[in-house]
Formats: structure tokens, sequence, C-alpha cells
């Protein structure tokens, strides 16, 4: 199932090569939430692209930062952007190595979080450039 309002996450929907990570590091962070910073860069592709970026230091278990990038993908195959690369780095942790690892609130915060984070990077695409005032 491909196509204007898929919601699969096929490879092309995915960043996955160090240049492109790269390119849209280089460029400043468009969001910026709780746990997360939302880098963009507009695409010339029919549909968004996502890469996820979650760091030991900030979520020590692999079963944390698995679940980080799960949810992030979730939020990211229904929240319609428009043909933009996005990459989601996790910033500050979200957990102890000594707290559970997942559970259902960690999984709904994070579900929140990532919801408004991209539904103000989709707000912030749809308004219109500003026009300046004239004389």
């Amino acid at each position: 199932m491909t196509g204007e309002g898929s919601h699969d996450f096929a490879r092309v929907r995915r960043i996955v090569k160090t240049d492109e990570f790269s390119s849209v590091f280089r460029l400043r962070p468009t969001q910026k939430s709780a746990h997360f910073v939302l880098y963009t860069r507009p695409n010339s592709l029919p549909h968004a692209r996502l890469g996820v970026v979650a760091a030991k230091r900030f979520a020590p278990r692999a079963v944390t930062r698995n679940t980080i990038k799960r949810v992030t993908r979730e939020v990211f195959r229904t929240s319609g952007l428009l043909p933009v690369d996005c990459i989601v780095r996790l910033a500050r942790p979200v957990n102890g190595k000594d707290g559970p690892a997942t559970t259902r609130s960690l999984k709904a915060a994070l579900h929140a979080e990532l919801t408004r984070l991209f539904a103000s990077q989709r707000a912030r695409r749809a308004a219109p450039p500003p026009v300046p005032p004239t004389p």
C-alpha cells in the first residue's frame, strides 16, 4: 500500500544514509520538546521521510530505544506531513538504567509529546508566509 495517505513505513520513507542524516543535521533544529529535537529539511520527493536517533546515554536499555523508535514511526506515519526530511533526536533521558524499560504510561507520554512535535511542524508548513504591511 503506497501513495498519498499511506500508513506504511517502506524504505523509501526512511532516512538511512549517513550523508542524508548529515544534510538534515546541518540545519538548525526546527522544534524542541521535553525529550526530543526535530530537524527538518524540505525534500523533492512526493512524501516525507523520517530518521530517528536514540542514543544509549539517554535511553540505556535497548528495549527503551526500540520503543522510542516504534512510537516515533507510528506517530510519523499518521501525521500527514508535507514532503520534508525529518530527524527526531532523543535529547534528554526518558528513564534510568534501574527504572522500568517501558511502561504504558511512558509509551503514552512519548506518543503525546511526539504528536505535538509533528503537529507543530505540520502547522508551520501549512501557514502561509507573512505578508509585509503596505504603507
